[in-house]
């Protein structure tokens, strides 16, 4: 039986020369969608089961890292979740990332002798019968560090958060936010008894938060650890927080549920 494939590239010339480089390189792999952002990478990987994954690093909407991120949260159990090989421009720090996870990656422009290479870890790789299981929690692993690192050094921890309510601003104590969800562009602040909008991201938020004090459960959601009152796994092995000052309950992605391993 021949490899699949799909490729999530924004660019079509450049999807189109991977394509082709690849079919040079590997006559034998059937490429079974190409797509061009990553919610239709996670759509599409879901319903066609490929065996590996090109994904682009910088796509509208999810990126690379956050695509692959939602495919493995989503991705039927025991069931061998696919080689990851992630395709960037040039960009040292990148790199150096993905070496030190041990990630396959090519760069833009894509040469011959590097795509050579990479057909030949791939090949190996589907050649070995590794349990479903193993595969995922290495893939979940590799992506909790990618997601985690950033160049430069980190700013200090915000203490308080300028929020919009209605027509004001508000100086939101972060000792009083219980959790945090993003909203598109925006992200939403969640007291006990109260809402705010915040004009920020939650991409460019995260790194300006304590880390200890506020765990990313989610890739929309982060709650102060102190605000959760229990977790809970339903009959899919799925976990859910109950909070001890608001009524919702929040989910759990497999991204982060290492969180709770005494669960």
């Amino acid at each position: 039986m021949h490899a699949t494939a799909l490729i999530a590239e924004d660019e079509p010339l450049l999807a189109q020369a991977l394509q082709a480089a690849l079919a040079q390189a590997w006559p034998e792999l059937r490429i079974v969608a190409s797509v061009a952002d990553g919610a239709s990478a996670v759509a599409q990987a879901l319903q066609l089961r490929p065996q590996l994954l090109f994904f682009d690093i910088r796509m509208p909407g999810l990126d690379g890292l956050e695509a692959a991120a939602e495919l493995a949260d989503q991705w039927p159990t025991g069931t061998p979740f696919p080689a990851l090989v992630f395709v960037t421009a040039f960009d040292d720090y990148a790199v150096q990332a993905f070496e030190a996870q041990a990630v396959d990656y090519l760069l833009k422009p894509v040469q011959t002798a590097r795509l050579q290479k990479t057909v030949a870890k791939l090949q190996l790789t589907l050649a070995k019968s590794s349990p479903a299981a193993t595969h995922l929690e290495a893939t979940l692993d590799q992506l909790r560090s990618l997601l985690g690192a950033a160049p430069g050094t980190p700013p200090a921890p915000l203490k308080m958060l300028q929020a919009s309510s209605g027509n004001s601003i508000r100086m939101v104590p972060l000792d009083e936010v219980v959790y945090l969800e993003a909203a598109d562009k925006y992200v939403r602040v969640l007291t006990a008894q109260h809402e705010y909008l915040l004009r920020t991201p939650l991409k460019e938020l995260l790194p300006q938060l304590d880390a200890h004090r506020f765990w990313q459960v989610h890739r929309g959601t982060v709650v102060q650890a102190q605000a959760i009152d229990s977790v809970l796994r339903d009959a899919t092995g799925k976990l859910q927080i109950t909070l001890r000052a608001r009524p919702e309950k929040l989910a759990v992605s497999r991204l982060y549920a290492h969180l709770f391993k005494a669960m």
